[in-house]
């Protein structure tokens, strides 16, 4: 079984990679690329906060992994001129770990909670006083002696961010004045952050490799970050002054990834309903079998991509592959992935 942790093209961000990601960060509203609905609501809300000098209202953004919510959070505590605090909805265990953060907070901080779905229903009611009324209604004792102490926090702004919105409590969602949704980049704004980052990392590319970086990345900033350092990295072991098409092709074809932005295990799970189900339908628990895989990690980590572009179709009956996956599985292209 893979580990998905191990997965290259998974957009999650592993605990070792997130000193590089830092460095390819955007540092400012001008360097954030794409996403224009929600940076255009974002920038309004900012702006009405300062003019009120007020705390700017909590917002929910939600998307997959690796499309720049973080990122987006550091810029607003920035333009708003306040501190960010970053923690991990799992890493909050106890009630009481949640409310130390909240009464750490000054004025007008902005407390960036990721994975905000996967707290605790019983940590995450302390958020509702304190998301409404700025204040922390803590259960003293028990029994008949049990009393509620309230303890009033300064005016502060969350920022929720989640990759899996629908397992977000009714209460919670409904403190949110603002709920915005990332969707996947197309090529050209992954381009131009290729570009961008490419300059931050001083590497010389041309304007075909760029793009070609781009079409194998998912839709994923992170995943184009990802493969632009790895190929970066081919390219000085190679000793070649800049990056060419040549260098893409040969570092995606080390990294078995092909034109479309397959990896290995993606070809093996179309290969597998082809060859042993005569392309579908077949049913998860039978896939899941003959893959030697987890469930949670097909539905969770692979297919969201595969659906997505329309190489694999779920139905009534099970999962099929399209026309489009048995082309892409023929083409002699993919031989070699490349």
């Amino acid at each position: 079984m893979m580990d998905e942790q191990d997965r290259f093209l998974d957009p999650e961000l592993g605990e070792t990679e997130q000193n590089q990601e830092v460095v390819l960060r955007p540092s400012n509203f001008s360097e954030y690329i794409g996403q224009k609905r929600v940076v255009e609501n974002i920038d309004v809300m900012v702006e009405s906060a300062k003019m009120r000098s007020q705390s700017m209202d909590h917002i929910l953004l939600s998307g997959p992994p690796g499309l720049g919510k973080t990122s987006l959070a550091m810029l607003i505590a920035d333009a708003l001129g306040t501190q960010l605090h970053v923690v991990s909805g799992p890493a909050i265990e106890k009630k009481g770990d949640l409310a130390a953060v909240l009464t750490n907070l000054s004025p007008r901080d902005v407390l960036f909670i990721d994975e905000i779905h996967r707290m605790h229903i019983t940590v995450e009611e302390i958020l509702y006083s304190a998301m409404e009324d700025y204040r922390l209604d803590i259960l003293i004792g028990q029994g008949p002696s049990a009393r509620t102490m309230q303890i009033d926090l300064p005016a502060f702004t969350l920022v929720g961010a989640t990759t899996r919105s629908g397992l977000l409590s009714r209460p919670l969602r409904e403190r949110f004045m603002g709920d915005l949704h990332f969707d996947f980049y197309p090529p050209a704004d992954l381009s131009r952050i290729i570009e961008m980052n490419a300059r931050k990392l001083e590497v010389k590319l041309d304007t075909k490799a760029q793009m070609m970086m781009a079409e194998c990345s998912r839709g994923t900033p992170r995943i184009a970050n990802r493969i632009l350092r790895r190929v970066r990295d081919f390219a000085l072991v190679k000793r070649e002054d800049s990056i060419a098409v040549e260098t893409v092709e040969r570092g995606l074809e080390m990294m078995e990834i092909d034109y479309c932005g397959l990896d290995r295990m993606d070809r093996k799970i179309l290969q597998v309903i082809q060859d042993y189900y005569a392309g579908g339908p077949v049913g998860i628990e039978a896939l899941c079998a003959t893959l030697s895989e987890d469930r949670s990690t097909i539905e969770d980590v692979y297919e969201p991509y595969l659906l997505k572009e329309g190489f694999l179709l779920r139905t009534p009956r099970g999962r099929e592959i399209s026309e489009k996956a048995r082309l892409h599985l023929t083409s002699p292209v993919n031989h070699g992935h490349r």
